[in-house]
């Protein structure tokens, strides 16, 4: 099988090529952080990722939430030095993983077994995620690839029948995704409308238009998005919060 190793430490990468070689398989690349991992696997295509947890920069169950977007998408396998709590939530929802230092017969026999994450261990994964660390990239199909954009230049998500709008500081971009998963998944967003929300982090004020409807006004971004009454007494308690 074609493999892909993601593991920002170079000896550990090392020991699992040189093991990947032994049981005969190929090694198609080698990352040393999520964002390499999701570059190299739209390039080579690999039937299996092997994907360090603990990484700087993006970790991997970031990079696992990504990489579960692409067609195909890998069948992924965590490998991770002990950490009770991801152990116990993987074993939960049958996500396959290697300890550290991982050894040759338990990855022969993980590879044989190991299958794409289901909709079940997605979400398993990004609930973990989120409880332990927060998303730095939200990831749309542009043209064709994958493109990352980091959550610091997001100023709204505004859904649009099937697809949810993304507007960042380059532009606008569709994803197929809701708004509800979207909110749980960033907590540093709020909902303003059933089809918005916004970057807390970019909202310059709550304004009133000629008619009595109140809108967000965003820094560095033109458009003006309508708060409902529904969730406006949310929005004026945040801002009154926020001095």
């Amino acid at each position: 099988m074609n493999i892909l190793i993601t593991d920002d430490e170079p000896l550990a990468r090392e020991r699992l090529r040189s093991m990947l070689e032994e049981l005969a398989h190929t090694v198609v690349a080698e990352a040393a952080n999520g964002e390499q991992a999701l570059q190299l696997c739209e390039q080579h295509q690999p039937e299996i990722i092997l994907l360090d947890i603990r990484m700087p920069g993006m970790d991997g169950l970031e990079a696992a939430h990504h990489l579960s977007q692409l067609t195909p998408a890998p069948a992924i396998i965590f490998t991770t030095a002990f950490d009770e709590y991801a152990l116990k939530a993987f074993k939960t929802h049958a996500v396959d993983y290697l300890l550290k230092p991982v050894r040759l017969r338990e990855l022969e026999t993980a590879l044989a077994a190991a299958t794409r994450l289901s909709i079940a261990q997605q979400h398993a994964l990004e609930a973990l995620q989120t409880e332990t660390s927060s998303p730095m990239y939200i990831s749309a199909r542009v043209k064709g690839s994958m493109q990352l954009i980091p959550v610091e230049e997001v100023y709204y998500f505004q859904a649009d029948q099937k697809y949810v709008s993304i507007g960042y500081k380059e532009g606008e971009v569709l994803i197929d995704d809701s708004l509800v998963s979207i909110e749980q998944r960033y907590p540093q967003l709020l909902r303003i409308h059933r089809n918005a929300l916004v970057a807390k982090p970019h909202i310059a004020a709550l304004e009133k238009d000629s008619e009595g409807r109140c809108h967000i006004r965003l820094r560095d971004c033109d458009k003006r998005l309508e708060v409902s009454r529904r969730h406006l007494p949310e929005v004026r308690r945040w801002l009154k919060e926020q001095g």
